[in-house]
């Protein structure tokens, strides 16, 4: 019972100071520019409709990703950039970790 209150009281004071209590801590301005410079390309960021690959805007507020069927989470999300798939290059060594974040901070904004 303890636990659980020190669990409570502490993402209380996560939430407000604007930390995240998990997950990615980005910045979608930055993410954008990552985004416009290495996605935008193929990927629509105001539309679902596609281009060479699936339009992403409302992504996270979808049940599973089209490409894979699996939920949209940040793991998932992370995984197809890091490893690519079907006509997508994997971006993994490509973009750094805090662009990744950057990255998701951005899609979830959409």
């Amino acid at each position: 019972m303890k636990n659980l209150f020190l669990a409570a009281v502490l993402a209380g004071v996560l939430l407000s100071i604007g930390l995240p209590m998990n997950g990615a801590a980005g910045d979608p301005k930055k993410g954008k520019a990552v985004f416009d410079e290495n996605c935008s390309m193929c990927h629509e960021a105001t539309s679902t409709e596609a281009k060479v690959g699936p339009g992403l805007k409302g992504l996270f507020k979808k049940a599973k990703l089209s490409s894979t069927g699996k939920p949209v989470s940040e793991a998932n999300v992370l995984d197809i950039i890091n490893k690519g798939g079907d006509s997508m290059p994997p971006l993994g060594d490509q973009l750094k970790p805090a662009d990744k974040d950057n990255v998701l901070a951005y899609l979830k904004t959409l």
